[in-house]
């Protein structure tokens, strides 16, 4: 196996970060009420992630080789396998998680068990991703070590360089092994909040996402890929062709209707359909092209302005033109249609602008993609 490059573009937090860690936490905690103490809390995350923010742009290099090897590593089929103990654990399987989700072969691995036989999952064609705040944690430095010594590459993410009593800063263990070592920054943990680490590991589940994300970019997936490898729940059904979620389809159990007719005669057309939606959908008769909409509200008022509209032409009473969904489209497409245009009925349409069905709202609510 070929040995390992130097590590690469190792960079200290930004000097913004280190300052500014301490300003947004109140001096007496004690004081605040319950929600101001989770504000203060969610306060200090949000100051972490932004610090990380700024100084991941003195990290471009270290960040872009580390989807590089990312990259090279889906290519040559392997896995990216994801490492860490304690919290800096939970944080890794999270991230190998959101890889997974993406498209990225990932698996966590204990650092621990790895010395009693799982460092057999480890090929030459996978990478590591090793996370430790401090960069000194004896399991996962160890298994860096031998990663190393069998010429897998690591990229290490831990707070960066320590800041020792002499003027110069010192690479962590972890950072010297690494390939590529990322850094979230000495984030300030102690002030007021407890000994349980919340902010550095918020900052340490961020970067693993941006690489998930950054690598997953680059590898060209897209929302059919994501729906192969998460089918189930309201993700998934986001994701599903629009076609698959209609409960009123034409040729099967819905019939658009002629504009020429009137509304009575269009009424009792549309009655010979057993579960008659809240709308009709009207078409060129010549050509069946959809012209217009005409919704049970619409019928309302209708009959309640003009008792006699019912003789008159449906034409000069429904919605011309009406917003549609191509038959292309998702079904997030419809629920935007319906968060943003207050619409309850969606006519579907093919590319020559012919219904092919009808999304109504309480099909979304039914799959919990909308409130009513």
């Amino acid at each position: 196996m070929t040995a390992l490059t130097t590590t690469d573009n190792l960079h200290s937090p930004h000097p913004a970060a280190r300052s500014a860690s301490a300003q947004v936490v109140p001096s007496d905690l004690a004081a605040l009420s319950e929600v101001s103490l989770a504000r203060a809390l969610l306060d200090a995350q949000a100051l972490a992630v932004g610090n990380l923010s700024v100084s991941l742009s003195a990290q471009a290099d270290a960040f872009t080789r580390a989807v590089d090897l990312i990259d090279k590593c889906v290519h040559a089929r392997g896995s990216v396998l994801v490492t860490g103990l304690g919290k800096s654990g939970l944080v890794g399987a999270k991230t190998s998680a959101t890889m997974a989700s993406l498209g990225i072969a990932s698996h966590f691995i204990h650092p621990s068990e790895a010395a009693h036989g799982d460092l057999g999952n480890f090929r030459t064609s996978d990478i590591c991703i090793a996370l430790s705040y401090s960069g000194e944690t004896d399991e996962v430095v160890a298994l860096a070590a031998v990663l190393r010594q069998d010429g897998v590459p690591v990229i290490g993410i831990t707070a960066g360089p320590r800041e020792p009593a002499s003027t110069s800063e010192t690479p962590s263990s972890l950072d010297r092994l690494s390939t590529v070592a990322l850094s979230i920054g000495r984030v300030e943990e102690a002030a007021g909040f407890g000994p349980a680490p919340m902010c550095s590991t918020t900052a340490m589940m961020t970067l693993g996402d941006a690489l998930a994300l950054c690598a997953s970019r680059r590898l060209a997936f897209t929302d059919a890929d994501f729906l192969k490898r998460h089918p189930g729940g309201s993700l998934g059904g986001l994701f599903k062709p629009i076609v698959e979620a209609l409960r009123f389809v034409v040729g099967k159990n819905y019939q658009p209707i002629p504009d020429d007719l009137t509304v009575g005669e269009a009424l009792r057309q549309s009655e010979l359909i057993a579960r008659r939606p809240g709308a009709i959908l009207l078409v060129d008769r010549s050509r069946g092209t959809l012209t217009g909409i005409f919704t049970d509200a619409d019928l309302r008022r209708v009959v309640l302005r003009d008792p006699g509209a019912l003789e008159q032409p449906i034409s000069q009473f429904m919605t011309r033109s009406p917003s549609c969904l191509p038959s292309s489209a998702r079904v997030q497409d419809a629920v935007h249609m319906v968060q943003e245009f207050r619409r309850d009925e969606i006519p579907v349409v093919d590319a020559e602008g012919k219904p092919v069905g009808l999304l109504d709202v309480q099909d979304l609510i039914a799959m919990r993609l909308v409130n009513e």
